[in-house]
């Protein structure tokens, strides 16, 4: 290597100029490791922070421990209980607080306690829910009404809302179907 080579080299390492870096060269005998030691003896370079490297976890202070860390979690997030306590709460207090109304063409034809209408469905799902399908293609609509409109009863009526329209749908493609019924059988005569 020429010495101008070692002398940019050593400038660049230990961050002093180049005379200083010619000088510590001639003083180390052309060693790039030893004008390094010379350079740090004159106090021209700092010396390298010590470090230390562990694998132990008390050592560790970015690590946390899984059982803390699990233990944390469990403390700070609701447990699967109380969402589902909430959830039994939320429903509670609209099966009570609304009622349940069956309308149509706009007219109220009959209005039940949704709790009333809850003990019904449970009761008897399998027969009343054919039913309350086959009478939306009649133009019936239910709906949900209480003191107040909360995110259950708006959800609630949401469904319902899409029901009917697709009952709506179901019952025009029926309408649309019957004509071409009959021009196929007088056709046949």
């Amino acid at each position: 290597m020429e010495k101008l080579d070692k002398v940019e080299r050593l400038r660049e390492r230990a961050n002093v100029s180049y005379e200083e870096a010619r000088e510590a060269l001639e003083q180390s005998g052309e060693d790039l490791l030893d004008a390094m030691v010379w350079l740090e003896r004159q106090g021209k370079v700092k010396t390298p922070q010590q470090s230390s490297y562990s694998t132990s976890y008390e050592e560790q202070k970015e690590y946390v421990r899984v059982v803390d860390k699990v233990e944390e979690q469990k403390q700070s997030a609701p447990s699967f209980g109380k969402s589902i306590g909430r959830a039994v709460r939320t429903l509670m207090h609209f099966v009570f607080h609304t009622s349940f109304h069956i309308t149509r063409k706009e007219k109220i034809l009959f209005t039940m306690p949704s709790w009333v209408f809850a003990f019904i469905l449970l009761g008897a799902w399998k027969g009343v829910i054919p039913v309350m399908a086959a009478a939306m293609l009649f133009g019936v609509r239910y709906s949900f009404e209480g003191e107040e409109n909360s995110p259950a009863s708006e959800a609630a009526n949401d469904f319902l809302n899409k029901a009917g329209s697709f009952a709506d749908g179901v019952q025009s493609e029926l309408n649309r179907e019957k004509p071409s019924d009959n021009r196929q059988q007088g056709n046949m005569n």
